[in-house]
């Protein structure tokens, strides 16, 4: 394993020399092959489970399949969810995928009516309102979008299976939001810039319009003065997601360019030197749940960077930088430990989907 891998790394190195430097890797049919068995194995994967639910009595312990039938596998909530979304995604991208029928198959077992419905009452529980917010909710737009603008009619029809539920976390993102006074700037999954920027997606596909003027304008509430953003200081140990690129990758989809370029310049002026450099963050234990984020935060960069320099001409040079990002931490993911392939892989697609 251990020399397949140390392979693959050489060959993905020279795949990236070999490109155009300013184009974005992108999936091709060998790593979506690759990555398609990732998900496939962890969403049917119940135990280990970590559930982050609030008990009011001792009749809440339930199995993680009778409380979360549409989502209990991948070791939490969220991860089931992008788990999701991760076949959605390479079924629509690579019709013809080994593993694709099989995929299909778990998509629809897993996004059934009754399942969503059971989904739906676990939220409606008095204390479990707040379960996975904002991150969690997030990820389940993504799937929603995912679903709604596949050419495949039996995943158009889990998107309206799945409706109800993006319905409901969407009211809750409206009494949520203009009660969040102070956003929360972490690396981690509370990161309000990363949650933001997802469901800004999903009001646009849908045409949300009170949702999309409401992120417009917490986001602006919240990030419009912000100057001289520490990059410095980052990473923290176990961050997957990056304060900095987060909030300059929302703030790049709600400005028009030229606000955008001018809020860049205060906020992170280095972006725009040619020669800036940021080191990938380094895993040291991949065994270890936490210290594995670490390759996270790699593709997580890597997606802000090609948003950022998408947005703006002249911030080209950002596309390299993120391409050295995937090609870091890609080769580790397959015949990794459970900490972190039950999660990864969703985060390398989005990354490399940014190239299609």
């Amino acid at each position: 394993m251990r020399n397949s891998l140390f392979l693959y790394a050489l060959c993905l190195g020279a795949f990236v020399r070999a490109q155009n430097a300013n184009i974005p890797l992108s999936l091709d049919q060998l790593e979506a092959t690759r990555l398609i068995h990732l998900p496939l194995k962890c969403m049917e994967t119940e135990y280990p489970n970590k559930l982050g639910q609030v008990l009011g009595s001792a009749s809440d312990l339930r199995e993680p399949s009778v409380l979360h039938p549409a989502f209990y596998g991948c070791f939490d909530w969220h991860s089931a969810v992008h788990g999701h979304w991760s076949l959605a995604r390479l079924l629509n991208g690579f019709p013809n995928i080994e593993g694709g029928k099989e995929a299909l198959q778990a998509l629809k077992t897993h996004l059934t009516a009754e399942n969503i419905a059971t989904e739906i009452t676990f939220f409606e529980e008095g204390h479990n309102g707040s379960f996975e917010r904002m991150y969690g909710w997030a990820w389940l737009l993504k799937l929603q979008v995912e679903l709604k603008a596949s050419k495949n009619s039996e995943l158009r029809a889990l998107a309206a299976n799945l409706e109800p539920l993006s319905q409901h976390v969407v009211d809750k993102i409206s009494l949520f939001l203009p009660k969040l006074v102070y956003p929360i700037r972490v690396g981690t999954h509370t990161n309000t810039a990363f949650a933001m920027s997802m469901i800004y997606d999903y009001a646009l596909v849908y045409e949300e319009v009170q949702l999309q003027e409401l992120i417009e304008q917490r986001a602006n509430d919240y990030f419009a003065k912000d100057q001289s953003c520490p990059m410095t200081w980052e990473p923290s140990g176990t961050d997957f997601l990056s304060p900095c690129l987060e909030e300059a990758n929302l703030m790049g989809k709600i400005l028009a360019p030229n606000d955008f370029q001018e809020w860049l310049s205060a906020f992170m002026p280095e972006l725009s030197d040619p020669k800036y450099h940021l080191e990938p963050g380094i895993v040291s234990d991949r065994n270890d749940g936490h210290l594995v984020h670490l390759d996270g935060l790699n593709f997580s960069r890597a997606w802000c960077l090609f948003g950022i320099a998408e947005a703006l001409p002249g911030y080209e040079h950002l596309v390299v930088l993120g391409n050295e990002h995937i090609a870091h931490s890609l080769p580790s993911l397959v015949g990794d430990s459970y900490e972190g392939g039950h999660w990864l892989a969703s985060f390398a697609l989005l990354a490399l989907s940014k190239g299609h």
